[in-house]
């Protein structure tokens, strides 16, 4: 049972995580390497600003995949906590991090929870930011029962539905659910960078909605999919190939009135696509 736990890293997530847990009376710590940002994570009411005087059941790592190995090997080191897990949105690349360089893999599980803000930062969490989500739990090959038990555990205590995975399902899983969206969202808006202010001033809700997400964090997003290179791309090899063919329709049409049937076959499984999202 979690009674105490460690948040490293206060951003958005981090801090989310530990309102959520706060809500189930459980005793938070808060670090980030920033301590002013740890301090307003904790005027929110998300725990303490302050090392724990012992070793919490567990520390959550809610910093970007590229840094989990080595702040999981630091903490660790400095025994932190019975468990450790993280909410990287790339799970493959950590998780042979942690294999590799960790003192004691086996304490550490996976984690990702399905929920996330376009705005970042400490003053944009909320305590229900995980209400109803799915969160994935990804354990290794050598991830305790009880670290395993933990993440779970931690998953619910913030409202979510855990659901377990391997990582390189996660990784092929998201790669579709969320980090394409993102670069389809960041394409369109890229159009509307350098667009005319009155073309800009024009757009509708449909323009908003497409390009919500791509407000999210440049640097965050770069290092994410910079981790899950390999999945992303070969989604993006897909769209540009469906993108090319309605390209080269819609030439068609505007020579020769011939090639709708291409158009109008990607409309159908757009619409198909997004009854299954609803």
């Amino acid at each position: 049972m979690i009674r105490s736990i460690a948040i490293i890293g206060t951003g958005l997530i981090g801090t989310s995580v530990a309102l959520a847990v706060r809500r189930q009376g459980i005793t938070t710590f808060l670090a980030d390497r920033d301590g002013a940002v740890a301090r307003a994570a904790a005027a929110r009411g998300a725990g303490r600003a302050e090392a724990p005087p012992g070793p919490v059941d567990l520390a959550v790592l809610a910093v970007p995949p590229g840094q989990i190995g080595p702040v999981l090997t630091a903490a660790q080191a400095a025994g932190l906590a019975r468990s450790y897990t993280d909410v990287a949105s790339v799970k493959g690349e950590p998780e042979r991090a942690v294999l590799r360089d960790a003192p004691d893999p086996a304490a550490f599980v996976g984690g990702h929870p399905m929920a996330g803000r376009e705005r970042s930062g400490a003053a944009a969490a909320r305590a229900d930011l995980f209400d109803g989500r799915s969160w994935l739990v990804t354990p290794s090959a050598v991830t305790s029962a009880e670290a395993l038990d933990r993440g779970v555990e931690l998953a619910r205590l913030c409202g979510a539905d855990p659901v377990v995975m391997s990582s390189a399902v996660h990784d092929e899983t998201v790669a579709l659910v969320s980090h394409l969206p993102h670069l389809v969202a960041s394409l369109m808006a890229a159009r509307l960078a350098d667009a005319p202010g009155g073309v800009v001033r024009l757009a509708g809700r449909g323009a908003r909605d497409v390009t919500r997400i791509a407000a999210g964090d440049p640097a965050l997003w770069t290092d994410i999919v910079r981790a899950n290179a390999p999945a992303v791309a070969r989604l993006m090899r897909d769209l540009c190939a469906d993108a090319g063919r309605v390209a080269a329709a819609l030439d068609e049409v505007a020579e020769s009135g011939t090639g709708l049937a291409t158009v109008t076959d990607l409309l159908e499984r757009g619409a198909i696509g997004a009854g299954r999202l609803r």
